[in-house]
């Protein structure tokens, strides 16, 4: 047993413990801090870890123990906070301390970059460009814009360029063979801190959203659940809370779900505020989100905007944390690490000691049960703002009729009557491609995925069959690879064929589909949503993508063409996620001065899912499968983990999770408080061509639920089957494919 100086490391590998280094020779310890990172050898990789502190002791001899390459750091890269915060997560969620931490760097610092602001090339204006007068390029319009530009700001990356959307590559070469610009390495300084903390008067608040506001304490932890109905105006006590804080010379942590949202919500609050905002989400690369990350960090930027990762950004003297639709599927890390950014959204407001707003319409059963238990103040807006009313609800029973693509005669009589007043209307239908199965009309053979248990679906646009689960894909077929016959059969819809179907049927009006397959390109969603922000009768056609945030002042209509599946999912999670997208969608329609109608197609209109979230709202709703949930002792009644594995061979998983079962059993007997089930295949069953298989442990007692999976995660590690297959824990899951 060694007894120098050691160094505890987490290292990015999938092993749940740290590992003891020596460090280098001649090395002083007396200013190493945890936090920072350190350059140390693993197997034949070098691998970038993060020291956790400094130990008298290890299990191993010094002879076993290798010293480190070298300190990247001169301060804690990770400070204090989100270090203690990884550590808790990573202990929760029962996942590998070394993998956590990395989750929560920036891709160019776990690869052992400086953590500090980097270099790139700047424009600036050179002394003929400074005495040019203002009219002398009047002719070249983007030349002009960009030299403005640069008077005003001293100096220009390409980042800040197409921030600006100004400069374009020709604009610059122009103006440097002209000797009006050059360029020089900068270091990438963010914006400075300072300004009016308001560029914009806050918008008139009606009495509810007087109420919820003057609610709110900042001083001290507090959680608060803001339910507003869609249209309700939750995004103004945001704005206004925000600047609460933001006058006590505090910072926010705004977290939204999907990055397609992140810039229409920046846009706003730069709107608002005068003050440095950053943005993280996956849509950066990987240097501009280091940047953002560096502004959050030194506390140049004053409100963060994120998606999930960004709970883990260290941001000096927050002040609030804010979650935009809490109730988002998104907010869960679905494979490696996870983790709910929801749930150590509220771990780390409490120890800050801050307040944190969760916000939605449709807000999850566990956060109605936390507000029903006093965990969280429950703030209400049952009115929409600027005296908008809440859509008009119809059902179209479809049992029985002729339909055009899956489109009832009278909903495409509907929409067309919208579009001649000059409106616009909103076609949902969460499918991608032009149709999910293909079959061979004589013989019955379907296109199934030739690595998962799925169906693959058929793209026109290019013609190709994809299945969406593994993106594995091929050409698209014209004659039946088992009887050779030509009558191939596309059933059911998506968003490739509603989109064709309306545009035959709508000549004279785009159509204009929005689904991960047409927003892929950069600035893609941003730019199709700004021909719809134009106001001109169009037909918008897409996924969920649109159900979430978004403000259509021109739609007075919304379509809901196929809500059945949602009816009878095999997951216990089915019906609410069902009820909360369909009054996100319904949400869309009549959100100002114009009133909206929502029209949903249905073979079961009678059913009382649909029949409660009609009549009664999301609320009531939601409160009567919290009773069934209660009845049936799933969560939030009961505590769930899944232990998952996979292989390409079936046996290999199930024995694994067979042996983990016994292993459990034989210290914790199944008992009421305490039950198992599985091994048994998941929802789907083949994935990737590996066979997926589960295990359930849920316990009334969330303490003695980690117990037994903490022993579990122990035992199974160096077993001899895991070997043979790959596994995980979800703790808390909330999908359970």
């Amino acid at each position: 047993m060694s007894t120098q100086r050691i160094l505890k490391v987490a290292v990015p590998a999938p092993l749940r413990r740290t590992f003891d280094y020596l460090p280098p020779a001649g090395a002083v310890l007396g200013g190493w801090q945890a936090g920072i990172r350190v350059l140390v050898p693993f197997g034949q990789q070098k691998l970038v870890g993060v020291l956790l502190g400094l130990s008298d002791h290890s299990e191993l001899s010094a002879q076993q123990l290798k010293p480190i390459h070298s300190v990247l750091d001169t301060e804690p890269c990770v400070p204090a906070d989100i270090l203690a915060l990884c550590q808790w997560a990573a202990g929760y969620y029962h996942h590998p301390i070394g993998e956590a931490l990395a989750t929560a760097l920036p891709a160019l610092l776990r690869q052992g970059e400086p953590a500090s602001f980097p270099t790139e090339t700047a424009w600036q204006l050179t002394t003929e460009g400074k005495g040019l007068s203002e009219g002398a390029l009047k002719r070249a319009p983007k030349q002009a814009a960009l030299l403005q530009a640069l008077r005003q700001y001293g100096q220009l990356s390409r980042a800040a360029m197409r921030e600006l959307n100004i400069g374009t590559g020709d604009a610059v070469r122009q103006l440097e063979r002209k000797g009006l610009i050059n360029p020089r390495q900068s270091t990438i300084q963010p914006e400075p801190i300072g300004g009016i903390l308001q560029a914009e008067a806050p918008l008139e608040l009606n009495n509810e959203q007087k109420t919820a506001l003057e609610q709110l304490r900042y001083q001290g932890f507090a959680s608060y659940l803001l339910e507003g109905a869609t249209g309700s105006g939750k995004t103004e006590v945001y704005l206004q809370a925000i600047t609460q804080v933001l006058e006590q010379g505090r910072s926010a942590l705004v977290l939204v779900p999907e990055i397609g949202l992140t810039p229409q919500l920046i846009g706003r609050f730069r709107q608002r505020f005068g003050v440095p905002i950053a943005a993280l989400h996956s849509g950066l690369n990987d240097r501009e989100r280091l940047q953002a990350w560096l502004e959050a960090r030194q506390g140049h930027a004053r409100i963060v905007i994120g998606t999930r990762s960004a709970v883990f950004t260290p941001i000096p003297k927050l002040g609030i944390i804010i979650i935009d639709e809490e109730h988002d599927l998104s907010f869960k890390q679905q494979d490696g690490f996870r983790y709910s950014a929801r749930d150590l959204a509220v771990v780390r407001a409490q120890r800050a000691g801050i307040p944190l707003m969760l916000g939605s319409a449709t807000p999850s059963l566990e956060t109605l049960h936390n507000a029903a238990h006093s965990r969280y103040l429950h703030l209400r807006l049952t009115q929409r703002a600027g005296g908008a009313r809440p859509p008009d609800v119809e059902l179209i029973d479809l049992r029985g009729k002729k339909l055009e693509d899956g489109f009832a005669p009278e909903l495409l009589a509907r929409i067309e009557t919208e579009l001649e007043k000059g409106n616009q209307a909103l076609v949902f239908i969460n499918r991608r491609g032009f149709a999910p199965v293909i079959i061979c009309h004589d013989c019955g053979w379907i296109a199934d995925c030739k690595n998962c248990s799925a169906k693959m679906t058929v793209h026109r646009h290019p013609p190709h069959l994809h299945c969406h689960h593994c993106d594995y894909q091929r050409p698209l077929l014209n004659t039946c690879p088992d009887c050779f016959s030509k009558d191939l059969d596309h059933l059911g819809l998506g968003t490739e064929r509603s989109e064709a179907t309306l545009q035959a049927a709508f000549p004279d009006f785009p159509v204009i589909r929005v689904d991960r397959d047409t927003t892929r390109r950069k600035q893609a969603m941003q730019s199709l949503l700004g021909q719809v922000r134009e106001g001109q009768p169009c037909v918008l056609v897409g996924t969920q993508m649109l159900a979430k945030g978004h403000h259509f002042p021109d739609v007075t209509l919304v379509a809901m063409i196929d809500i059945d599946g949602g009816l009878f999912s095999g997951d216990f999670r089915g019906p609410e996620r069902m009820g909360q997208l369909l009054i996100q969608v319904a949400g869309r329609a009549g959100r100002a001065s114009k009133p909206g109608r929502v029209i949903i197609q249905s073979h079961h209109c009678e059913h009382p899912n649909i029949q409660s979230l009609i009549k009664e709202g999301y609320h009531r709703y939601a409160r009567r499968l919290l009773h069934e949930r209660q009845v049936a002792g799933l969560p939030p009644y009961r505590y769930l983990a899944l232990l998952r594995a996979e292989s390409k061979r079936p046996e290999n998983a199930n024995d694994f999770l067979a042996a983990a079962r016994q292993f459990a059993q034989q210290r914790f007997p199944a008992s009421r408080q305490l039950g198992y089930l599985g091994p048994m295949p998941a929802l789907m069953e083949r994935k990737k061509d590996r066979y997926c298989f589960q295990l359930h442990i849920s316990s009334s007692d969330r303490q003695q639920l980690h117990r037994v999976v903490a022993l579990v995660c122990a035992a199974m590690e160096n077993h001899a089957l895991s070997r043979r297959a790959r596994w995980s824990v979800d703790v808390d899951p909330q999908d359970m494919a």
